[in-house]
């Protein structure tokens, strides 16, 4: 079995959880409160901003020119589609800017720094197993909210970004490219890529949990 099959497998419950939640599914409703969807967004901008970096740091790790040039690429996307936030959603939803009025809030801050201190600390296999739920757990909801959206979804052009054909393009690179590392690794390190998948995945269901309940640093 594939790595990756083995990773869904393993987070397969959790992310019937993901679906099931009241942001994903309020979301697809089109019934989402506003101020939920701006915190979100708030919140996203400053992910994509440490993601992207984290993305490009991986790339400088790989050995391979392919995958280098790759993640480089994938980290350009991220700043790119965080640079998109700021022109178009921001304003569609009159989100208050992210970097004036919005601190980084706990559970993004700790998202964040897992994925940076795995990239910097642990080795490129585990690095890259840290990274994937995030393209892959965002393609899959954003396939399954763009299935059961209804009209008129005021949310719909944010979905449309994560269930186009060069975001699904982006995914099957980056599973393609962590099997192919799980594939020359030892037991050890795959089992620990396992791990990280699978806590990166939970940080997912946190980040749209914070997210519905505007979880925020105590004052």
């Amino acid at each position: 079995m594939r790595w990756s099959k083995q990773a869904w497998s393993n987070i397969s419950s959790l992310y019937e959880h993901i679906i099931g939640m009241p942001f994903i599914q309020e979301l697809k409703d089109g019934t989402l409160p506003l101020e939920k969807f701006q915190f979100y967004m708030q919140q996203d901008a400053r992910y994509l901003e440490h993601f992207g970096r984290v993305l490009a740091y991986i790339g400088s790790k790989s050995n391979a020119n392919d995958q280098a040039i790759q993640f480089f690429d994938f980290g350009k996307n991220a700043l790119i589609v965080e640079k998109a936030l700021h022109e178009t959603y921001f304003k569609q939803f009159k989100v208050i800017d992210a970097h004036e009025d919005s601190a980084m809030q706990p559970i993004c801050h700790h998202y964040v720094h897992y994925l940076k201190s795995t990239a910097a600390f642990d080795p490129l296999e585990v690095a890259i197993a840290a990274v994937l739920p995030c393209f892959w757990i965002y393609k899959e909801v954003g396939d399954y909210i763009l299935a059961g959206a209804k009209s008129n979804n005021r949310y719909q052009a944010w979905i449309d970004t994560y269930s186009g054909d060069d975001f699904a393009e982006g995914v099957e690179k980056a599973i393609g490219y962590t099997d192919k590392m799980a594939d020359n690794t030892t037991e050890e390190i795959r089992v620990r890529m396992w791990q990280a998948f699978e806590k990166a995945t939970q940080l997912e269901y946190q980040f749209w949990d914070a997210a519905y309940h505007t979880i925020r640093w105590k004052e």
